[in-house]
Order: C-alpha cells, then structure tokens, then sequence
C-alpha cells in the first residue's frame, strides 16, 4: 500500500531569511525559499562580486556588502557556504540570537561543532543541519517500514566532479548515508572499521566502512566520487523484510514475509523452511513515491520549527553525530594507512 509523507506546517506566520553564500546550491536554496510563501527572503551575501552580481540580477534580490549587515537584517539565515567557513558565518549568526540553517556537514572539526552547540543553547534558537536525504520522498515513502533493521549496506558512487575534493570522500559524500544510518538505528556504535584509497585528489576519494551496533546490526557503507556513474542506493535488511530504496531515481521496493494462515493463494510465492516450521509467503510491493523538492522540503521543516517552536527534523545535534562518525571513520583509515606503511 502506498504510503504518503506531509510535514504539519503553519504559514501564518512571515519569517525573514537571508542566504549567505550564492554558488551551484546557494542558488538552489535561493529559488526554494522563493518558492516559500511565508519565507520572506530579504536577500544575501557572497564575498565574490562576479557571482553575487549574477545572482542579484537572476533573482531580482539584494546582494548585501557584508555578513553582519545581512545577519542585521533577518530573523535567520540559511548558510550555504563552503564548509570551512560555516563556523565563522554560524557563530555569527547564533551571536545575534538568529535562527540558523546550515548545510551539512555542520563544521570542518567537531571543536568547531561543539562551540556552535552552545553558541546555539545560549541563543535560545532553531538550528537545522542540510542533511537532505532525510527528506528525499523515497526515504520518507520507506522509512516507516523500517522498524528494527539488522543490516544496512548503502552505495553512493559519483561520478568525478573537482567540486569537494578539498574534503575526503567521507564528509563529501558518505556523510549522508551516516546520517541516514544513524536515523534508523537506535543504538550505539560499538566498533568502526574503514579502508579508504586516494586516486585523484589528496584524501581518500573511495571509501569503504563497516559500522557495527551494540543491538546487533551491522552497516557496510561504500562511497566513491571516481565512478563512472552516478548511484545512491541503500539496502535495508530486517526480521522478514527487505527494504531497498534508490536516492537518485526516487523509488522504494519492499519484499515482506507473513506466515501462510489457511489455504495459501495458489498464485503467490510461499517458502516451505522445511519440517515442523511454519511455511512463509512473500508479499512484494512497490509505494508510491510522490514527486517532491527535497530542498524545498527540509526549508519547510527549518520554518515550521521556528514558526511552532518545535525541534527540526535534523538537529544540530544531529550534524554532530554524523560528524563524529565521520572523523572516526577518516581516523580508522588513516590508521590502517599507517599500519600498512610500516
């Protein structure tokens, strides 16, 4: 049975937001939060002139001359800057008691991370971190049916692009499938191991990981960004289902196992487990997965959480979990390097 996703919003409310940062996603977010009624977009700030000439013209906005003019001038600010200088824009922000949307990951170091936590306690405020596979429609479409996975095994494969290879492939890509991860299991992380190989750039541009839980479940995480295509599948393995779900194409397949009660229907696949267990009979389903803005979306969420006072769906504590998960994977390969090295 299709299975339908909608955040409860409250737009009665305008709420004023500047962007700083107007690159490739920069502009993204600024075309959504347009898109927003009740987001009033007061404008933004890039420190490139070329590109925040650009974007002044493409989007009929005001290009404001520094971050704290900007920062003055709203009740929150959506940072889409490199990842070096989240810190520095985000703790600006949260100085001035502004509500802050940040991409991930969160910081370029978990120090950084931890003073931005209590920057943000300190302020009082609503941060959301842009993990947003969280609200990719095929996740949202699935994740209901996940009630107590066991194994996960993701593959996020790009294509070469020099956009992020300043960072290892881990904070570039992986991160999302961390985060996912850690979303749907309710357990701590017991043991990590990783390998990971530098092809092009000077960090691991292909990584492999196995996470392994205190309850039992395992994760094996694959990420590369020298691939000759472009995949985000993550596969789901639980008690009598499997769930698959395709990031990139949007779609989510379920294979379910129920006991056959009665006379089982002659045209469905049953599973004989041999004497004396109870026969099984496969169910395979196909949800429907509405067409959906994840951008959009997680903007949404970020509103609806400063509008109604309530918790985003990815909390800066969130960005922080998957940073720290992060680093210690980086750590195990560069341990495991060194290792080999000797």
């Amino acid at each position: 049975m299709a299975k339908s996703y909608t955040f409860a919003k409250n737009f009665n409310h305008m709420l004023k937001i500047g962007v700083l940062g107007a690159g490739h996603l920069g502009k993204i977010h600024i075309k959504c939060i347009k898109e927003i009624g009740n987001l009033d977009l007061v404008g933004f700030y890039d420190p490139n002139t070329e590109i925040a000439q650009q974007a002044a013209t493409e989007f009929e906005i005001k290009s404001f001359k520094s971050i704290n003019e900007l920062i003055d001038a709203v009740d929150a600010v959506d940072i889409v800057t490199p990842t070096i200088s989240h810190f520095d824009c985000a703790s600006k922000a949260l100085k001035k008691s502004k509500h802050v949307f940040i991409e991930k990951p969160l910081t370029t170091t978990l120090k950084e991370a931890k003073e931005l936590i209590e920057l943000a306690k300190e302020a009082n405020v609503k941060v959301q971190v842009g993990h947003v596979e969280r609200f990719n429609p095929a996740f949202l479409v699935a994740k209901p049916y996940c009630s107590q996975p066991m194994f996960i095994e993701t593959h996020r494969l790009a294509q070469f692009n020099p956009r992020g290879t300043d960072v290892p492939v881990v904070l570039d890509l992986m991160i999302h499938d961390i985060d996912i991860i850690l979303s749907l299991v309710k357990s701590n992380i017991k043991k990590i191991s990783a390998s990971g190989v530098a092809i092009v750039s000077d960090t691991p541009d292909i990584t492999n990981a196995r996470l392994e839980f205190d309850n039992g479940c395992v994760a094996n995480l694959t990420a590369s960004r020298i691939s000759m295509k472009n995949m985000r599948k993550t596969r789901i393995f639980q008690k009598d289902a499997y769930i698959a779900v395709d990031f990139l194409k949007k779609n989510v397949e379920i294979i379910r196992l129920n006991d056959v009660v009665g006379e089982a229907d002659p045209l469905s696949v049953i599973i004989d487990l041999g004497k004396n267990k109870t026969k099984k009979q496969l169910f395979f389903e196909k949800p429907e997965v509405l067409a959906t803005n994840a951008i959009k979306t997680e903007l949404e969420d970020f509103y609806d959480s400063v509008i109604n006072n309530t918790e985003p769906t990815v909390t800066i504590y969130d960005g922080y979990n998957s940073l720290e998960i992060a680093y210690k994977i980086i750590d195990n390969i560069e341990m495991s390097a060194s290792f080999f090295k000797e």
